[in-house]
C-alpha cells in the first residue's frame, strides 16, 4: 500500500473507532506525544494521547457520534513525515437530546514508524457548528 492510502486508511479508522467507542483502537492511530488543538472550535490544546484519550472518552460517554471525512490533501514531506488537511462534518447528540452539527477542517501532521503511520497532531477548525437544545420530557 502506498503512503497516500495508508494516510487515508489512518483517517479511516480514526472517524470509525470514534463513532464507535472504541477507545484501544483509536489510541493505536497517534503517536505518544500528539498535540489535538481544538481551540478554534471552542476547546482547547491536548498534549499526549493518553490525556486526549481520557479527554475524549469522558467528552463523549453515552453521546452518539457521526464522523465524516472527505477530499484529503495529503502532501508527503519526508520518508516518514506527511501533512493533510481534510473537509469534515460531525453530528453529536448527547444522552440529553442536544445535538451539535459542525462543519470544518482537519488540519493534521503524520509521522511513519515501524512501517506505520500516526496521526502526530490535529488542528479542529469550524466553518460552522449548529446546536439544539436537550429534549422536552
Amino acid at each position: 500500500m502506498d503512503d497516500l492510502e495508508a494516510i487515508k486508511q489512518l483517517k479511516a479508522r480514526y472517524f470509525r473507532t470514534m463513532d464507535g467507542k472504541d477507545w484501544d483502537g483509536m489510541r493505536g492511530l497517534f503517536t505518544d506525544g500528539v498535540v489535538m488543538d481544538t481551540t478554534e472550535s471552542g476547546g482547547g490544546v491536548i498534549a499526549g494521547a493518553d490525556t486526549f484519550m481520557a479527554f475524549l472518552s469522558e467528552t463523549l460517554a453515552g453521546a452518539v457520534t457521526v464522523h465524516h471525512g472527505h477530499m484529503p490533501e495529503i502532501t508527503v514531506t519526508s520518508p516518514t513525515t506527511a501533512t493533510g488537511i481534510w473537509a469534515m462534518e460531525d453530528m453529536i447528540r448527547w444522552p440529553d437530546g442536544s445535538t451539535m452539527h459542525g462543519y470544518g477542517h482537519y488540519h493534521e501532521t503524520y509521522e511513519q514508524s515501524g512501517g506505520s503511520w500516526r496521526i502526530a497532531s490535529s488542528t479542529l477548525t469550524r466553518l460552522r457548528m449548529d446546536f439544539t437544545g436537550a429534549d422536552d420530557a
